[in-house]
């Protein structure tokens, strides 16, 4: 894959970033999602590649930009599959909480999949623990396994899940076997990737979440060694249909990495919104300055590069929100 791709789409995620960090604990979450959707939107067109959407903001007639199917980039260069999510947490956004980002994720055109939109059970873990869990093991069963493997103490785990009714029965497991519960509000993919990043100390994510989201979190854990497997939960007739018709023929299948993100080299890259467990928010000064903290990795190396960058953008952008 072109490695000067990478800046480009570091770029991408800057913008979008930067556009929806100004509408920070205001309350209205479509409007920076609209925002970041824009200006992802606008950037992309400078992009030397030819890309389809295959993870976006909705189906064509749900999303007026960034839609699956979409194509972006210039119109030259090589076909990609493209993933994006312009503010993942725009409920985060509104309420001025932290772990906002901005995500791209780009792979050989075939290899990312098309995630319907619905909730996908999820298993998420780092390098260590790649290829040694199941998705398909009891909660208990894995926490044991995980501790052996870590040498650690199941009371010394950490594992991260979102806080929501759905999962009450699971955070009771957890709670039962003494582990260390990492409550998340949203952000589901920074979530799942904080289990590559040492220093957030999450060793586990689990749980239920967006399927669309399993795919960009699984494509950053490529590029980290980690692993994501998941499992689609189609509530009726008509969604496992939708899941046929995009590709998953049986949609109570395990989907391990290569049914996810395919076995091409990938491109990840994701900026801060607001502050999280391992990048800074958007910083704004009153000079027309703006300061971005991203992450960009590649996967066929496992590059991992951490950009801070500072964006003239002008005093009246920075007050368009």
């Amino acid at each position: 894959m072109h490695r000067d791709l990478s800046l480009e789409i570091v770029r991408v995620t800057e913008a979008a970033a930067i556009a929806s960090a100004s509408w920070t604990g205001k309350g209205n979450k479509n409007d920076a999602d609209g925002a970041a959707t824009a200006a992802m939107r606008e950037v992309f067109r400078t992009v030397p590649f030819r890309g389809t959407v295959v993870i976006g903001e909705g189906e064509m007639d749900e999303a007026p930009m960034l839609y699956i199917g979409e194509e972006v980039g210039s119109g030259t260069g090589a076909e990609f599959d493209v993933a994006v999510d312009p503010l993942e947490g725009t409920e985060i956004v509104a309420s001025g909480r932290n772990n906002a980002l901005s995500v791209v994720a780009i792979a050989e055109k075939g290899n990312l999949l098309h995630a319907p939109d619905m909730y996908m059970a999820k298993l998420a873990v780092g390098p260590l623990l790649a290829g040694k869990l199941s998705l398909e093991d009891p909660l208990e069963v894995t926490i044991q396994k995980a501790a052996q493997l870590l040498q650690k103490k199941v009371t010394d785990l950490t594992v991260s899940i979102l806080d929501r009714n759905r999962h009450a029965a699971h955070i009771q497991t957890l709670r039962s076997l003494g582990v260390k519960i990492y409550l998340l509000s949203d952000g589901d993919v920074a979530g799942a990737m904080a289990v590559a990043f040492p220093e957030t100390g999450v060793d586990l994510h689990v749980g239920s979440g967006g399927a669309p989201e399993g795919v960009l979190a699984a494509a950053a854990l490529k590029c980290m060694g980690g692993e994501l497997q998941g499992r689609l939960l189609p509530e009726n007739d008509q969604e496992v249909l939708r899941c046929q018709q995009m590709g998953v023929a049986d949609p109570s299948k395990v989907l391990h990495m290569r049914d996810l993100v395919g076995d091409s080299d990938i491109i990840f890259a994701a900026t801060g919104v607001t502050p999280g467990d391992f990048l800074n928010g958007v910083k704004y000064d009153w000079s027309g300055r703006a300061q971005t903290h991203s992450v960009v990795m590649n996967a066929r190396t496992q590059t991992v590069r951490f950009i801070q960058c500072v964006h003239h953008i002008g005093v009246e952008q920075r007050g368009s929100a």
